[in-house]
């Protein structure tokens, strides 16, 4: 009969390790497809409860061995460490099913070597002695039970504990409930009554309730990976309907949510006998945030100007990111004074200083702004009437900007104007006047202005004042300033070929230029590009934007000092910040706008300032250049006063190039 019972618990421990063998198989399947982090440990959990199921049916098949022999000992090694690593891989791979991050190879080391010294030790400790029979039992029977209880009884506090529940989450709950209790059961029941015959028939009943509570833990693993899949697969759906929804990097409603939300408020606004004012937000100079802190830092703030936008005490109806560093901001109004309040408190919001990575980030914005249903009620309509509103703010460098009748107008002909500067641009249109500067200590030419002008192919030569403000509205003083500077650099080196002399030329560009990084290093290949010695380049501050970072600023002047190349304030007196500009900017010239020379021979008050002007300048170390001398008693008090230089019609008026080379070829 035992026998016989040896053989049938061994068909029994075979069967059971085929049916895990393909329950393995499931979960590999499953794992090369999916590549979900729990499933391998769960794969490697069932490999070893194959591995013990194997060994316990090659035990019962093998009956002629007794307890101490080799082989048993062995295989005894072999079904306990499978057992305690079984165990523990299922409870790490239940806690990758909630927990993404990694654990340290040193954790993952630990976890898999402490189960095989325990099942070593339970296997090894007294397998060699003849009279330590219930001292092997309990090692190796009611030890694991005990611990297999406690691991249980974790595995029901982590479940509890976990935010998510699918179903088959409640099943294992209550299956490690009642496997908790059978093992538990079992260790205290093997201690007290491990002699008692009933002990031994629960215990061989107990093989039957395993073999069972087994085969359905396989099966609930692969239910719970089912329910794992789905709620992914939900999670994935609700995330891309929400992308649909919401622009990805700050989370505000996206351009089409946009025009798909405006018709609802305009129409929720008429219900609440109120407008709906609608704004258009720009972030001035973003570039060059991302270009001076990096992308990431200029992620992170489009991401807290959507937050403070979407936080606003105003409560917006509708917050949007429309493209790049453009934002919508639509709120309810009762009267149209309300309008321009709320654009100052947009200014307010955003102007406050945004700390990212430990570094204080200044911006301001430029706002149009419309209003529904006086202005439109069409969502499409609204943008861009608000649209050209902004686009009248930045061109004109105002805050905030009202829509009006008649800005379509503007816009068309900005349009027209952009085909029209772009050809220019591109058939080398722009070409360079030269206007001489007189050093009058010396009394000889020290340089030359390079200034623009428009060989337009029907309206002829245009001067700057007829095209300059239609650069500026577009946005494209960088290009003009970039083309200028190409240009002045080619006719210095072709200056030299022809001439073998050489003279300094200066160039106007736009102060916001001088935050730019890039800056410097299109300067350095210019330089190289037409073999220019840096001497003979000055560069001129126009102050048309008022410099908003004077510290990225002062590094590239001192860069640019350092490299030989001179760097002047053009229009002094006249700019945003002058005076500031002085004091903080370590530049080497200033050049007296021609507004105060034209009268100042005659006029106190000018004179006044202008003798203020050179000996403050002289006082900080700098040179003073007068601009727009046209008479010999102008020049001769500004000799008197100690000026520097000189330009202006007394003494040329702007020259094409090719009759600069009078001064070329004076000896």
């Amino acid at each position: 009969m035992g026998v016989d019972n040896n053989f049938a618990l061994g068909f029994i421990f075979s069967i059971e390790t085929l049916l895990f063998g393909f329950l393995t198989f499931l979960l590999y399947s499953f794992y090369q497809g999916f590549g979900r982090r729990y499933v391998k440990y769960w794969t490697f959990s069932l490999v070893f409860l194959c591995l013990e199921h194997l060994s316990l049916a090659l035990q019962k098949f093998l009956p002629q061995y007794d307890d101490l022999s080799f082989i048993q000992i062995l295989l005894t090694c072999v079904i306990q460490v499978s057992q305690y690593l079984f165990l523990w891989l299922f409870f790490v791979g239940l806690y990758f099913t909630n927990k993404n991050n990694k654990l340290p190879k040193k954790t993952i080391h630990f976890s898999i070597i402490l189960p095989v010294i325990i099942g070593l030790s339970a296997s090894l400790l007294f397998a060699f002695s003849e009279q330590a029979v219930f001292n092997r039992f309990y090692l190796r029977e009611s030890l694991p039970d005990f611990i297999f209880a406690g691991v249980f009884l974790a595995i029901v506090f982590f479940i509890i504990n976990t935010k998510k529940h699918h179903f088959s989450a409640k099943i294992l709950l209550f299956f490690s409930m009642i496997m908790s209790l059978r093992y538990l059961l079992f260790s205290f029941l093997s201690i007290v009554f491990l002699s008692e015959p009933w002990f031994q028939q629960l215990s061989s009943l107990l093989i039957y309730f395993d073999f069972g509570a087994k085969a359905i833990l396989g099966f609930l693993l692969l239910i719970w990976m089912q329910g794992a899949e789905r709620s992914v697969a939900e999670v994935a759906i609700t995330r891309a309907q929400y992308l649909g929804k919401h622009d990805l990097l700050t989370g505000a409603l996206n351009r089409e949510q946009v025009i798909e939300k405006l018709p609802v408020a305009v129409n929720k606004a008429i219900e609440n006998n109120q407008k709906l004012a609608v704004y258009l937000i720009d972030m001035k100079r973003f570039k060059f945030i991302n270009d001076t802190y990096g992308l990431k830092t200029g992620d992170l703030i489009l991401g807290e100007i959507a937050n403070r936008l979407s936080e606003s005490i105003l409560l917006p109806l509708v917050v949007g990111r429309l493209s790049g560093d453009s934002f919508v901001f639509a709120i309810e109004i009762s009267d149209d004074n309300q309008q321009e309040k709320a654009a100052k408190h947009l200014h307010d919001l955003l102007s406050r200083p945004y700390f990212v990575n430990h570094q204080e980030v200044h911006l301001q914005c430029s706002v149009g702004y419309c209003l529904s249903p006086q202005d439109s009620s069409e969502a499409e309509d609204l943008l861009q009437k608000a649209n050209l509103a902004l686009f009248h703010a930045e061109s004109q460098n105002i805050p905030s900007v009202k829509y009006i009748n008649g800005m379509q107008a503007h816009g068309r002909h900005l349009l027209e104007a952009e085909k029209e500067i772009r050809r220019g641009l591109n058939n080398h249109e722009f070409i360079l006047y030269y206007q001489p500067q007189l050093n009058l200590l010396t009394n000889r030419i020290e340089g030359v202005e390079a200034l623009v002008r428009w060989q337009h192919p029907e309206k002829g030569l245009l001067s700057p004042d007829k095209f300059l403000p239609d650069f500026e509205a577009l946005g494209l003083n960088g290009e003009l300033d970039n083309y200028v500077l190409d240009l002045a650099c080619k006719t210095n080196a072709d200056w030299y070929l022809k001439y073998k002399r050489r003279v300094a030329i200066a160039v106007n560009m736009t102060a916001v230029e001088f935050q730019d990084p890039k800056l410097v290093a299109k300067i350095q290949t210019l330089l190289l590009k037409y073999d220019i010695p840096s001497s003979y380049l000055e560069l001129e501050i126009t102050e048309n934007v008022v410099i908003t970072d004077l510290n990225i600023a002062m590094d590239t002047i001192v860069v640019l000092q350092n490299m030989g190349i001179k760097v002047s304030i053009d229009d002094f007196g006249t700019g945003y910040s002058s005076l500031a500009y002085l004091r903080k900017l370590p530049i080497d010239k200033i050049k007296i706008d021609r507004s105060f020379i034209s009268e100042f021979s005659t006029n106190d008050s000018d004179l006044t300032i202008v003798t203020s002007m050179i000996k403050l300048s002289h006082g900080l170390g700098k040179r003073v250049l007068a601009e727009g001398v046209e008479t010999l008693e102008q020049l001769n008090l500004l000799r008197k006063l100690g000026c520097d230089a000189v330009q202006g019609y007394f003494i040329n008026r702007p020259l094409p190039k090719e009759k600069i080379a009078n001064y070329l070829t004076r000896k």
